[in-house]
Order: C-alpha cells, then sequence, then structure tokens
C-alpha cells in the first residue's frame, strides 16, 4: 500500500500552476520547478516534476496511463486476486465432497 503523501492535494495543485504560470521567468521548465518546490516548503524540485507529469498525463498532453486508469487497474486487479481465491476455495470443496461420494457407505 502506498504511503499517503504529507503535502495536501490544494498544495500540489498550486504547485503545477505556479510551474505553468511563471515559465517565461526561468530559463528552463527545470528552474521553474525549482524555484516553485523552494517557494512552497516542498522536499525537492524532483518531487513537484512528479506533480506536473501527472497533471500532463491526466490532462491529456502527455501521452501515458491517467490516474483514473490506475486507479481502475488497481481495482480490477484486487478483484481478480478475490475472485481466484474463491475459485480455490470451491475447488477444495468441490474435491472434498466427490471424494466423499466415492466412499462406500456402510449401512447399519
Amino acid at each position: 500500500m502506498a504511503r499517503p503523501s504529507p503535502y495536501p492535494a490544494e498544495l500540489r495543485r498550486r504547485a503545477v500552476r505556479m510551474v505553468a504560470e511563471v515559465p517565461p521567468d526561468y530559463d528552463t521548465e527545470w528552474a521553474a520547478m525549482k524555484a516553485v518546490a523552494s517557494k512552497l516548503g516542498v522536499g525537492s524540485a524532483e518531487t513537484v516534476r512528479q506533480w506536473v507529469r501527472r497533471d500532463q498525463v491526466d490532462s491529456g498532453q502527455r501521452p501515458g496511463t491517467t490516474s483514473e486508469e490506475s486507479a481502475q487497474v488497481k481495482a480490477l486487479k484486487k478483484e481478480v486476486a478475490e475472485l481466484k481465491r474463491a475459485n480455490e476455495i470451491l475447488k477444495a470443496a468441490a474435491s472434498f465432497f466427490a471424494a466423499e461420494l466415492d466412499r462406500p457407505h456402510l449401512r447399519s
């Protein structure tokens, strides 16, 4: 399970907005990310870069798997695992009852 982010969602959205708004002031996008990270007190510019890239993928500006698609895949994998466990239990129960039916029973 992923560890929850120490940064609130609003701070992440604000950082992404700020990076999008300040490029004319900086030579590179990385410089803008470093400046935004220091202004907002975010641990590193890499964290801000990841937020910006995730936002670009989610908005369709960049190719990749969106957050919504990732959540769906995760939920489906969990469901498949549960169904496999249930299937194994049913197989074990079926073989147990089949063995019971094959045994000769003595009537008194």
